[in-house]
């Protein structure tokens, strides 16, 4: 009865162990999925949207500010006399999905969007990253006095846009971005109200905390002789304890994604560019 007790006990941790060793084996080693990660530091490249959210139940404030022109110097004190802010709330219903809310001083535009992830980039199997980006404006700068015929649906426009990101390295980041985008009214009256556009962006990391940022907007259905240009923008990202500090150069000083893409004015070339700056603070 002694030698039964043991055997059967045996027995019994010898099974344990193999049932034990048969779920470790059914573990699935590539299972645990290693994402690519910090492929923008900032909600923007520069001025197009990129592929970074922010994380569940985050609140985010970004302050952006665009200064006037460079070009006229003194004059305006290289563009302080004619800068225009915008102030943006953006809050993480989960990781993979953002609501924002901003107010513009540029045409006084108030907007709504929302950004969603669709996949990540994974460091070994999908080499992409993509998100989804949409909004809904309303242009309040519009007065009746100069549109008699003025109607609340003059002052919507609308943007859907895909980011496309791929985390090369370390240090560099890539993005495509299609963008379609409508105003129900036009600045320029030949353009066409249903506009389309790609978006490249990159970001080259230099240091721990500092990288360099480039964006430029291809416009693909601008009307001839558009006074409008399409938007390049330099900047650089640094990164201080709580926030992103972005600095940069462009030839738009719009900040909503209808407005640089379609209303762009500079011009590199003659040094007529807006410094301007991102600030975010994450709560």
């Amino acid at each position: 009865m002694k030698y039964t007790f043991i055997c059967s006990l045996l027995l019994s941790c010898f099974f344990l162990s193999a049932q034990d060793d048969d779920l470790l084996s059914e573990i699935d080693t590539d299972s645990v999925v290693n994402y690519a990660t910090a492929a923008f530091k900032g909600l923007k490249v520069v001025n197009f949207e990129s592929t970074k959210l922010v994380a569940k139940q985050e609140l985010t404030f970004i302050v952006s500010h665009r200064f006037g022109s460079i070009k006229n110097g003194f004059d305006s004190f290289f563009g302080l006399d004619d800068a225009v802010t915008r102030l943006n709330f953006v809050y993480g219903i989960t990781d993979a999905v953002n609501i924002g809310v901003s107010r513009s001083s540029f045409q006084k535009i108030h907007e709504a969007s929302a950004k969603y992830r669709l996949v990540r980039q994974k460091e070994n199997g999908f080499p992409l990253t993509i998100v989804g980006f949409n909004s809904v404006l309303i242009n309040s700068a519009l007065e009746k006095e100069n549109l008699p015929k003025l109607e609340f649906k003059d002052r919507l426009g609308y943007t859907v846009q895909v980011l496309i990101s791929r985390k090369v390295s370390s240090k560099l980041s890539l993005e495509l971005a299609p963008t379609f985008f409508h105003d129900n009214f036009v600045a320029y009256k030949d353009q066409h109200n249903s506009q389309y556009a790609i978006g490249f962006g990159g970001r080259q990391k230099l240091a721990k905390r500092w990288s360099i940022n480039v964006d430029y907007g291809w416009h693909l259905n601008r009307a001839e002789n558009s006074p409008f240009k399409n938007p390049l923008s330099i900047g650089f990202d640094l990164e201080t304890g709580g926030h992103v500090f972005q600095m940069h150069f462009s030839n738009a000083q719009a900040m909503n994604t209808n407005g640089f893409l379609g209303q762009a004015t500079g011009d590199w070339t003659d040094g007529n560019i807006y410094f301007g700056f991102n600030l975010s603070r994450v709560f």
